[in-house]
C-alpha cells in the first residue's frame, strides 16, 4: 500500500497506475511539498485512506542550471531548492513522524546526494540544501530513535533517469563526472532497491546512516 505524493498529476497518476498493474494498492495525493498545508493534507489523506503511515520516502527536489557558486548561483535558485529540498522534507517529517509514532515505530528514508558529501563546483545552492537533509536526517534519528523511528538517508550519485540523461547533454562537468563511476552510472532500481532496504526490518538496526548509491564517486 503506497501514497504517491507528487506535484506532477501526471506523472503520479501514471506512478499509481504502474503500481495498480503490478497488483499493488496505491493512492495519489497532488502535493506541494514546499506548502505546509499541501503536505498536511496528503499524510492525513494516506492516514485516513490506509489506516496508518509506516514510512515515509522523501524524495521531491533537484537541481537546475540557475545553481552555480555562491556569487554566480541566483538568490532565487537558492530560494527555491530551499524549499523544495530542505524545508519539503522537514515538512514532511514534521507531519509524517507522528503518524508512525502512532504505529509504535517505523521508518523515514530521506533522498540527499553524493555533493552532500564531497565538494563540487557550480552547485553551492543544492549542496546546502542536501547538506542541511543530511545533518537533519542525523538530528532527527537521535530525536525519535527512542520512539522507534528509524530515520537515514540515501546518497545517489548520477542516476540514469531521463532527466538527467537530458542534463548530461552539453555540459562538459557533468560528463567528466560521469566518467569517475567505478562500476558505471546507477540506475534507478538501484536507488529504489536501496530505499526498500532502509525501509524495511532487514536495516531494523540501521539509523543515522547516509548509504551512498553512488558507484563509488565519493572516493574517486
Amino acid at each position: 500500500m503506497v501514497a504517491v505524493a507528487d506535484i506532477n498529476a501526471q506523472g503520479g497518476a501514471e506512478t499509481v497506475r504502474m503500481i495498480e498493474r503490478a497488483g499493488g494498492d496505491a493512492l495519489f495525493c497532488e502535493t506541494d511539498v514546499s506548502s505546509e498545508p499541501s503536505v498536511q493534507h496528503a499524510i492525513s489523506t494516506a492516514v485516513s485512506h490506509f489506516g496508518g503511515l509506516d514510512v515515509l520516502y522523501n524524495n521531491a527536489g533537484g537541481s537546475s542550471r540557475n545553481d552555480g557558486s555562491v556569487v554566480s548561483a541566483t538568490i532565487d535558485e537558492f530560494w527555491r531548492v530551499m524549499r523544495v529540498d530542505l524545508f519539503g522534507t522537514w515538512l514532511c517529517c514534521r507531519f509524517g513522524i507522528p503518524e508512525i509514532i502512532k504505529r509504535g515505530g517505523g521508518s523515514v528514508v530521506n533522498t540527499v546526494s553524493h555533493v552532500a558529501l564531497v565538494g563540487m563546483r557550480n552547485m553551492s545552492a543544492y549542496s546546502a540544501a542536501k547538506g542541511g537533509i543530511a545533518a537533519l536526517t542525523r538530528a532527527t534519528a537521535v530525536e525519535f530513535g527512542e520512539q522507534g523511528v528509524r530515520v537515514n538517508a540515501i546518497a545517489p550519485s548520477i542516476t540514469r533517469t531521463e532527466r538527467v540523461l537530458r542534463a548530461l547533454e552539453g555540459q562538459p562537468a557533468v560528463q567528466s563526472l560521469a566518467s569517475r563511476h567505478l562500476v558505471g552510472l546507477g540506475e534507478p532500481q538501484h536507488v529504489a532497491h536501496a530505499a526498500l532496504y532502509l525501509a524495511s526490518a532487514e536495516s531494523g538496526v540501521v539509523t543515522g546512516h547516509i548509504l551512498s548509491v553512488d558507484s563509488g564517486v565519493t572516493i574517486t
